[in-house]
């Protein structure tokens, strides 16, 4: 019989993760990429579109999309690639500053 390791939640490796104040500055400063990526994915999604018919729509590839809207990097894309986003979704891009 295989063992196997349970582990810890995100949420709990989250929090014990973010008592590091350098991961915690870190995480702070990448926060809003990752919430532009997410508007990005949820819009998308709404709307009921593949990353692939964006990217045609932008004259780009499934790729680029795919890079523009993972978390997984710190990819930063310009405002001229969301503008064309959102004009592909049949939206406008709003810039809010708080």
């Amino acid at each position: 019989m295989q063992t196997t390791t349970k582990r810890p939640a995100f949420a709990g490796f989250k929090k014990k993760a973010l008592q590091n104040e350098e991961v915690r500055k870190e995480y702070e400063a990448l926060e809003p990429l990752f919430a532009i990526k997410k508007e990005l994915v949820a819009a998308r999604i709404a709307k009921g579109l593949t990353q692939d018919e964006i990217a045609r729509k932008i004259g780009t590839s499934k790729s680029n999309i795919s890079r523009l809207e993972s978390l997984n990097n710190s990819y930063m894309p310009n405002l001229s690639t969301l503008m064309k986003y959102a004009e592909a979704l049949g939206m406008r891009l709003d810039i809010v500053l708080h």
